[in-house]
């Protein structure tokens, strides 16, 4: 093969590469920013006698703790398990040693799903959430998930709130 062709093909090679970047770069920098409307979880309703699965819940996790990053460490324990990914914080005017779940409901199923996976004696107070989901307050003391349920049956009609649904292409 003679130099000339072997610049040609190279030539070629190179601009189709350049066309395929150009086009790419194009569509991400026309694509629409996310907006803070869009939410990280949804309401659904469970019946009595259905089962809760992980991939149902939404944990949110705040840091009440002094270690850096502890809230989103957490996070991700929580998405390896298979949880949907909720809403990360901090909660520095909390005293928690350990762990707590915050939240309006402690017969709700998910918090019940939630709680299996911080290990017995993990207290479920009453308070207000102000993130999305099951409210996982985290403090130094707490250091990784126990092996939990992979589901939990709801006793009564409940609602649970989970990751919205995937947009099908």
């Amino acid at each position: 093969m003679d130099a000339r062709l072997k610049s040609l093909i190279t030539l070629a090679a190179l601009g189709v590469l350049l066309s395929v970047a150009a086009v790419w770069g194009w569509a991400s920098l026309t694509k629409p920013f996310p907006t803070s409307e869009e939410s990280v979880c949804v309401d659904r309703t469970f019946e009595a006698g259905e089962k809760v699965m992980r991939g149902d819940v939404t944990v949110s996790v705040l840091n009440a703790g002094s270690r850096n990053g502890l809230a989103s460490l957490t996070m991700n324990l929580f998405e390896e398990q298979g949880f949907g990914v909720g809403q990360e914080g901090n909660a520095s005017d909390a005293k928690v040693n350990r762990v707590q779940i915050w939240t309006d409901d402690r017969r709700n199923p998910a918090v019940q799903l939630v709680k299996s996976h911080l290990g017995k004696g993990t207290p479920v107070l009453e308070k207000d959430a102000t993130t999305a989901g099951v409210q996982v307050v985290v403090g130094d003391g707490f250091q990784d998930l126990v092996k939990g349920k992979k589901s939990v049956k709801a006793t009564d009609a409940f609602t649970v709130c989970g990751p919205p649904a995937e947009p099908t292409v």
